[in-house]
């Protein structure tokens, strides 16, 4: 059964009973993640594409795997080494008991997905890492969520890539 759209709150993902957003941007440079908590767990699919796509867990979302849920999913800055972003949520999760069940104890789901923009801003070497991933999920709420170009909720890479800093 499809989670209730509360009608009443701000268009977009927080609509939906029981998800929650989080945002951390880095000071140091214009780049940081988003993460979007569904702690009860959710249905989740994915469509990769490009010529270099990065991204974690994405292949757990073929419905003809055995795990049907997924209980975060992390967008990030920093190219690969965005992905790290997604540990600190895993940890997140752990600490609070949510994940798939399994005898040695549930196992957070996490697919991420990055953008390469280590070209923005100068210094590159600063990029999300495994605490900036747990920071945004800490800061996870319900209720409207900041959208727009800023913490790592581009416009899609087609609309934006350039201003990202990809040659």
């Amino acid at each position: 059964m499809a989670a209730p759209i509360d009608r009443q709150a701000a268009p977009g993902l927080t609509a939906v009973s029981g998800i929650k957003v989080g945002h951390e941007t880095l000071a140091e440079r214009p780049t940081g993640c988003t993460v979007v908590l569904a702690e009860d767990g959710a249905v989740g699919g994915v469509d990769v594409r490009g010529s270099a796509p990065g991204t974690r867990e994405t292949d757990l979302l073929n419905p003809l795997n055995l795990v049907d849920r997924v209980h975060a999913i992390v967008l990030a800055g920093g190219s690969a080494f965005g992905l790290d972003a997604a540990s600190g949520v895993v940890r997140f999760l752990e600490e609070r008991g949510v994940g798939f069940r399994t005898d040695s104890g549930p196992v957070p789901i996490v697919p991420a997905a990055i953008i390469f923009d280590l070209g923005v801003g100068g210094k590159p070497k600063i990029r999300p890492t495994a605490d900036c991933g747990y920071r945004a999920a800490v800061a996870a709420r319900g209720g409207p969520a900041a959208e727009g170009v800023w913490a790592q909720a581009p416009a899609p890479p087609s609309a934006s890539w350039r201003a990202w800093g990809a040659r």
